[in-house]
Protein backbone atom coordinates (compact mmCIF):
# COMPACT_ATOMS: atom_id res chain seq x y z
CA UNK A 1 0.00 0.00 0.00
CA UNK A 2 0.95 3.56 -0.41
CA UNK A 3 4.04 2.60 -2.90
CA UNK A 4 2.53 4.45 -6.04
CA UNK A 5 1.41 7.44 -4.00
CA UNK A 6 4.88 7.66 -2.61
CA UNK A 7 7.03 7.54 -5.84
CA UNK A 8 4.25 10.10 -6.93
CA UNK A 9 4.30 12.23 -3.97
CA UNK A 10 7.59 12.39 -3.08
CA UNK A 11 8.45 15.76 -5.33
CA UNK A 12 5.62 17.38 -5.46
CA UNK A 13 5.00 18.12 -1.33
CA UNK A 14 6.97 20.98 -0.42
CA UNK A 15 7.43 22.14 3.84
CA UNK A 16 7.03 25.27 4.54
CA UNK A 17 7.27 26.67 8.09
CA UNK A 18 5.24 28.51 9.61
CA UNK A 19 4.52 30.63 13.09
CA UNK A 20 1.19 28.25 13.54
CA UNK A 21 3.23 24.85 12.66
CA UNK A 22 4.08 23.73 9.14
CA UNK A 23 2.83 23.88 5.85
CA UNK A 24 2.52 21.30 3.36
CA UNK A 25 2.09 22.58 -0.36
CA UNK A 26 1.01 19.96 -2.83
CA UNK A 27 1.61 20.65 -6.40
CA UNK A 28 1.27 21.54 -9.39
CA UNK A 29 -1.12 19.73 -10.73
CA UNK A 30 -2.28 20.68 -14.53
CA UNK A 31 -5.60 22.86 -14.07
CA UNK A 32 -7.16 23.78 -17.41
CA UNK A 33 -9.60 26.48 -16.30
CA UNK A 34 -12.90 28.14 -18.49
CA UNK A 35 -12.56 31.45 -18.93
CA UNK A 36 -15.47 33.13 -21.35
CA UNK A 37 -15.40 31.34 -24.70
CA UNK A 38 -11.96 30.26 -24.04
CA UNK A 39 -9.93 28.10 -22.07
CA UNK A 40 -6.53 28.72 -19.99
CA UNK A 41 -3.87 26.50 -18.33
CA UNK A 42 -2.93 27.13 -14.61
CA UNK A 43 -0.83 25.08 -12.78
CA UNK A 44 -3.02 24.19 -8.87
CA UNK A 45 -1.55 23.90 -5.53
CA UNK A 46 -3.14 23.52 -2.13
CA UNK A 47 -1.79 23.54 1.30
CA UNK A 48 -2.66 22.71 4.39
CA UNK A 49 -1.30 23.88 8.08
CA UNK A 50 -0.45 20.62 10.32
CA UNK A 51 0.66 21.71 13.98
CA UNK A 52 3.07 18.42 13.29
CA UNK A 53 6.16 18.37 11.07
CA UNK A 54 6.48 14.97 9.25
CA UNK A 55 9.17 13.57 7.21
CA UNK A 56 8.46 12.25 4.23
CA UNK A 57 5.13 11.38 1.60
CA UNK A 58 4.88 8.33 3.47
CA UNK A 59 3.93 9.55 6.52
CA UNK A 60 2.15 12.68 5.19
CA UNK A 61 -0.08 9.81 3.04
CA UNK A 62 -0.50 8.08 6.17
CA UNK A 63 -1.51 10.48 8.70
CA UNK A 64 -3.82 12.24 6.52
CA UNK A 65 -5.85 9.36 5.10
CA UNK A 66 -6.67 9.05 8.83
CA UNK A 67 -7.79 12.53 9.12
CA UNK A 68 -11.54 13.43 7.37
CA UNK A 69 -9.76 16.35 5.92
CA UNK A 70 -12.86 17.45 4.06
CA UNK A 71 -14.23 18.89 6.93
CA UNK A 72 -11.13 21.42 7.27
CA UNK A 73 -10.55 24.20 5.72
CA UNK A 74 -7.20 24.41 2.67
CA UNK A 75 -6.37 27.08 0.53
CA UNK A 76 -4.81 26.87 -2.49
CA UNK A 77 -3.14 28.60 -5.57
CA UNK A 78 -3.32 29.31 -9.43
CA UNK A 79 -0.19 30.04 -10.82
CA UNK A 80 0.24 31.01 -14.39
CA UNK A 81 3.20 31.49 -17.00
CA UNK A 82 6.69 30.99 -15.92
CA UNK A 83 5.73 32.85 -12.43
CA UNK A 84 8.71 31.75 -10.84
CA UNK A 85 11.11 33.66 -13.19
CA UNK A 86 9.19 36.26 -15.18
CA UNK A 87 10.03 39.84 -14.60
CA UNK A 88 7.02 41.00 -13.71
CA UNK A 89 3.91 39.45 -12.11
CA UNK A 90 0.65 40.27 -10.81
CA UNK A 91 -0.90 38.21 -7.82
CA UNK A 92 -4.59 38.52 -6.07
CA UNK A 93 -5.07 37.19 -2.79
CA UNK A 94 -8.94 35.91 -3.10
CA UNK A 95 -10.89 35.70 0.24
CA UNK A 96 -13.27 32.57 0.18
CA UNK A 97 -16.83 33.87 -0.59
CA UNK A 98 -19.01 30.81 -0.77
CA UNK A 99 -22.01 33.16 -1.99
CA UNK A 100 -20.43 35.18 -4.84
CA UNK A 101 -18.10 32.80 -5.63
CA UNK A 102 -20.06 29.87 -6.34
CA UNK A 103 -23.67 31.10 -6.45
CA UNK A 104 -23.09 33.82 -8.08
CA UNK A 105 -24.75 36.27 -5.44
CA UNK A 106 -24.79 39.99 -6.22
CA UNK A 107 -24.92 41.16 -2.92
CA UNK A 108 -21.12 41.53 -3.42
CA UNK A 109 -18.46 41.71 -5.86
CA UNK A 110 -16.83 38.78 -5.04
CA UNK A 111 -17.45 36.56 -8.07
CA UNK A 112 -16.89 39.27 -10.43
CA UNK A 113 -13.42 39.93 -8.69
CA UNK A 114 -12.26 36.36 -8.52
CA UNK A 115 -13.05 35.77 -12.31
CA UNK A 116 -11.99 39.21 -13.51
CA UNK A 117 -8.62 38.70 -11.69
CA UNK A 118 -8.06 35.44 -13.16
CA UNK A 119 -8.71 36.92 -16.69
CA UNK A 120 -5.85 39.98 -15.88
CA UNK A 121 -3.40 37.36 -14.59
CA UNK A 122 -3.55 35.41 -17.99
CA UNK A 123 -3.63 38.30 -20.42
CA UNK A 124 -0.38 39.56 -17.99
CA UNK A 125 0.95 36.70 -18.89
CA UNK A 126 2.43 35.04 -15.64
CA UNK A 127 1.06 35.79 -12.28
CA UNK A 128 -1.15 33.95 -9.53
CA UNK A 129 -4.36 33.59 -7.56
CA UNK A 130 -4.21 33.06 -4.01
CA UNK A 131 -7.40 31.34 -2.48
CA UNK A 132 -7.74 31.46 0.89
CA UNK A 133 -10.71 29.03 1.69
CA UNK A 134 -10.46 30.71 6.12
CA UNK A 135 -11.58 34.29 4.24
CA UNK A 136 -15.39 33.59 4.54
CA UNK A 137 -16.86 36.56 5.42
CA UNK A 138 -13.58 38.39 6.02
CA UNK A 139 -12.64 36.20 8.42
CA UNK A 140 -15.53 35.34 10.28
CA UNK A 141 -16.66 31.73 8.93
CA UNK A 142 -19.86 31.49 6.55
CA UNK A 143 -22.45 30.75 9.34
CA UNK A 144 -21.59 34.22 11.22
CA UNK A 145 -21.56 35.81 7.46
CA UNK A 146 -25.26 34.24 7.45
CA UNK A 147 -26.03 35.87 10.23
CA UNK A 148 -24.66 39.09 9.47
CA UNK A 149 -26.57 39.07 6.40
CA UNK A 150 -29.81 38.99 8.13
CA UNK A 151 -28.31 42.01 10.09
CA UNK A 152 -27.92 43.62 6.95
CA UNK A 153 -31.23 42.99 5.25
CA UNK A 154 -32.55 44.74 8.86
CA UNK A 155 -30.13 48.10 7.52
CA UNK A 156 -26.87 47.58 8.90
CA UNK A 157 -24.23 47.77 6.54
CA UNK A 158 -21.52 45.26 6.34
CA UNK A 159 -18.49 46.71 8.90
CA UNK A 160 -21.90 47.42 11.75
CA UNK A 161 -23.01 43.45 11.16
CA UNK A 162 -19.76 42.21 11.84
CA UNK A 163 -19.01 44.47 15.10
CA UNK A 164 -23.06 43.55 16.52
CA UNK A 165 -22.05 40.29 16.28
CA UNK A 166 -18.86 40.47 18.37
CA UNK A 167 -16.57 40.73 15.65
CA UNK A 168 -13.99 42.93 14.28
CA UNK A 169 -14.29 44.26 10.71
CA UNK A 170 -11.94 42.45 8.97
CA UNK A 171 -9.94 39.46 10.82
CA UNK A 172 -8.04 38.22 7.83
CA UNK A 173 -4.62 37.14 8.28
CA UNK A 174 -2.24 36.68 5.13
CA UNK A 175 0.53 35.20 6.79
CA UNK A 176 0.45 31.36 5.46
CA UNK A 177 -0.20 32.98 2.13
CA UNK A 178 2.63 35.08 2.23
CA UNK A 179 5.10 32.04 2.95
CA UNK A 180 3.49 29.98 -0.29
CA UNK A 181 4.19 33.08 -2.71
CA UNK A 182 7.77 33.32 -1.15
CA UNK A 183 8.12 29.41 -1.79
CA UNK A 184 6.77 30.10 -5.12
CA UNK A 185 8.32 33.37 -6.27
CA UNK A 186 11.15 35.58 -4.94
CA UNK A 187 10.87 38.56 -7.64
CA UNK A 188 9.02 41.37 -7.51
CA UNK A 189 5.30 41.01 -7.52
CA UNK A 190 2.15 44.07 -8.05
CA UNK A 191 -0.71 43.32 -6.44
CA UNK A 192 -4.46 43.00 -7.84
CA UNK A 193 -6.48 45.11 -4.84
CA UNK A 194 -8.80 47.72 -4.06
CA UNK A 195 -7.57 47.11 -0.39
CA UNK A 196 -4.89 48.78 1.40
CA UNK A 197 -4.53 46.46 4.29
CA UNK A 198 -3.40 43.78 1.54
CA UNK A 199 -0.74 45.63 0.51
CA UNK A 200 0.32 46.33 3.58
CA UNK A 201 0.48 42.74 4.56
CA UNK A 202 2.85 42.18 1.89
CA UNK A 203 5.13 44.97 2.40
CA UNK A 204 5.30 44.33 6.10
CA UNK A 205 6.74 41.15 5.29
CA UNK A 206 9.30 42.47 3.13
CA UNK A 207 7.55 41.45 -0.23
CA UNK A 208 8.78 43.96 -3.12
CA UNK A 209 5.13 45.10 -4.64
CA UNK A 210 5.94 47.18 -7.38
CA UNK A 211 2.38 48.28 -7.68
CA UNK A 212 -1.65 47.77 -7.10
CA UNK A 213 -3.56 46.95 -9.96
CA UNK A 214 -7.47 48.18 -8.85
CA UNK A 215 -10.54 46.04 -9.62
CA UNK A 216 -13.88 47.78 -9.51
CA UNK A 217 -16.79 46.58 -11.35
CA UNK A 218 -20.05 44.58 -11.22
CA UNK A 219 -21.62 47.43 -9.46
CA UNK A 220 -25.96 46.98 -8.68
CA UNK A 221 -28.71 47.90 -7.13
CA UNK A 222 -27.61 45.11 -5.18
CA UNK A 223 -24.52 45.34 -4.05
CA UNK A 224 -23.97 49.41 -4.05
CA UNK A 225 -24.22 49.83 -0.13
CA UNK A 226 -21.79 46.89 0.13
CA UNK A 227 -19.38 48.76 -2.03
CA UNK A 228 -19.56 52.18 -0.35
CA UNK A 229 -18.90 50.91 2.38
CA UNK A 230 -16.12 49.28 1.73
CA UNK A 231 -14.66 52.93 0.97
CA UNK A 232 -15.94 54.97 3.91
CA UNK A 233 -15.77 52.22 6.22
CA UNK A 234 -13.22 49.81 5.94
CA UNK A 235 -10.68 52.29 3.61
CA UNK A 236 -10.44 50.55 0.27
CA UNK A 237 -9.08 52.66 -2.74
CA UNK A 238 -12.00 54.26 -4.79
CA UNK A 239 -12.45 53.34 -8.26
CA UNK A 240 -10.90 56.78 -9.00
CA UNK A 241 -7.53 56.40 -6.80
CA UNK A 242 -4.25 55.98 -8.55
CA UNK A 243 -3.39 52.14 -9.58
CA UNK A 244 0.38 52.47 -8.52
CA UNK A 245 -0.13 54.48 -4.94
Amino acid sequence: MYTEAISVMDNKIKVIESEKGIIYLVGPIKLPVKLDEGEALFDWYCWLLCKEKLDDAEQIIKKLSAINLAEMQQSSVLVYGDFEQADEAWIRMHSICHTGDIFGSKRCDCGYQLHESMRMIVDKGSGALFYLANHEGRGIGLFSKAMAYLLQEKGFDTVEANVELGFVDDARNYGDAIRVLKSLRSKPVALITNNPKKLDALQAEGLDVTGRIPLWGDRSEHNERYLDTKIKRSGHFAASACPNE
